[in-house]
């Protein structure tokens, strides 16, 4: 085959293990200037070396790539300090990945490239696109399909091989199961938390660092990042796969430090960097509820009537039409929605699946008191439209305790996390890393 003689000098120019610029005059047959200016990317593959990890390599772009995936999920909102710590600490989780690989590997565990495909797949559903087009959005944010799937790879491995080795060895008792259970059946009506963690390792030797890492985590999320993103890049709990989601727990269930925090919690915030034992953590509380009954739990049958004003009404027109509209569908209950609606040319639109808790905070308190056929007060405005809603029934909410084989699991769970932080701390210690 023959070769472009422009390609030919890129290819050789691109092996060439010095400097161009140190070539001092025009050597050989091609009568190359001594300075050139390259048209086209230098080659890829040619990476430096980062670290080594038991002689394999992590490379500076391997770096870049995951952490873009980071970036990307917090819009790439960091400063240049800010983005030069989460390197420095995708590094450390990239080291710990390889790690987890190569252990999974030493046990001949193995993960099929068709259920990395099929994780890719599912994970590109959560950003509503298809594989192929989400493969494009990572290539345009900096990062690649092969290092999300290379952290898939890991995940997976790292479970199989804690399936193997650490879960046969966790003893949960059936008393101590029964026991829980019995404990929640007497909290009926106390409250249940929904709680995310973030769990750095720390010794007393780096507890400094690791907390001072922890709050700048923090600071990043209450200005508006993700927490899952980020649990998923450095939580070292096994939830970390999950978002770091923990799943609905009581207070009780949580070590002290954090149960005192999450009581003083509302729905949505973050709180810590706390002390626990063997490390810090960071708590979302994603939601709350209450034992056995919670009235955010009840499923609303209602219909909402809905008005619109035409351009130019006055503000006088305005208030005359909503206390008219209001004084309608104060009567009749949902029985006259479809009249009321056809009166003041409004629209109406029917829910009989609706959760109270899926409602906007100032509209639970209103809608929870209402008797059947009551309907809210007007709101909304002028350039919106004005609705208002009508409970037409109600079947109330309840939370039931949770089974036997869910207790069992979640005590599992928890047991496994610890080895597992165990396992990859004594992996640390036995590894050879070579810093470049």
């Amino acid at each position: 085959m023959r070769v472009a003689p422009w390609l030919l000098t890129s290819m050789i120019l691109a092996a060439t293990p010095f400097p161009i610029g140190a070539q001092s005059a025009p050597e050989g047959d091609f009568n190359l200037p001594p300075e050139l200016t390259i048209l086209g990317p230098t080659d890829p593959s040619v990476r430096k070396a980062t670290a080594i990890v038991n002689g394999e390599i992590i490379t500076d772009t391997d770096i870049e790539h995951r952490l873009n995936l980071v970036l990307t999920a917090n819009r790439g909102q960091v400063d240049a300090a800010e983005r030069e710590r989460l390197r420095m600490q995708v590094l450390r989780n990239l080291i710990d990945e390889k790690l987890q690989i190569q252990e999974a590997r030493s046990n001949e565990i193995t993960i099929p490239e068709a259920e990395v495909e099929q994780t890719f797949a599912r994970v590109a559903q959560n950003f509503k696109r298809e594989p192929k087009d989400f493969a494009e959005f990572l290539k345009a944010s900096g990062s690649s399909d092969t290092a999300l799937k290379q952290q898939i790879r890991g995940e997976l491995a790292w479970s199989r091989l804690l399936r193997r080795r650490v879960e046969p060895f966790v003893n949960v008792g059936d008393e101590e199961v029964e026991g829980i259970i019995e404990r929640l059946k007497e909290a009926q009506g106390s409250e249940e938390y929904r709680v995310g963690e973030i769990f750095l390792s720390a010794t007393p030797e780096n507890k400094a660092e690791v907390m001072a890492n922890a709050e700048r985590i923090a600071e990043q999320i209450r200005g508006g990042a993700s927490f899952i993103a980020y649990a998923r890049q450095f939580s070292q709990a096994s939830s970390a796969a999950v978002g770091g989601d923990l799943g609905w727990m009581r207070a009780e269930q949580l070590p002290e430090s954090i149960a005192a925090t999450i009581r003083s919690m509302n729905p949505g915030s973050l709180g810590g960097p706390v002390e626990v034992p063997g490390g810090i953590m960071l708590v979302a509380l994603i939601d709350k509820r209450q034992i056995g009954s919670d009235p955010r739990q009840a499923v609303l049958n209602m219909k909402q009537i809905a008005i619109s004003f035409p351009p130019g009404t006055t503000e006088a027109q305005t208030a005359s039409r909503v206390e008219a509209f209001n004084a309608a569908t104060r009567r009749g209950g949902c029985g006259t929605a479809e009249a009321v609606a056809q009166k003041f040319d409004a629209e109406v639109v029917a829910n009989d699946s609706l959760r109270l808790g899926e409602l906007p905070e100032q509209l639970q308190e209103i809608v929870g008191r209402l008797q059947v056929g009551e309907a809210t007060p007007p709101f909304g405005s002028l350039a919106d439209g004005v609705r208002v809603l009508i409970l037409c029934g109600r079947d109330e909410g309840s939370v039931s305790t949770p089974s036997f084989d869910q207790v069992y699991a979640q005590l599992n769970e928890q047991r496994v996390s610890m080895r597992a932080q165990r396992y990859l701390r004594d992996l640390r210690r036995d590894a050879i890393i070579d810093y470049r």
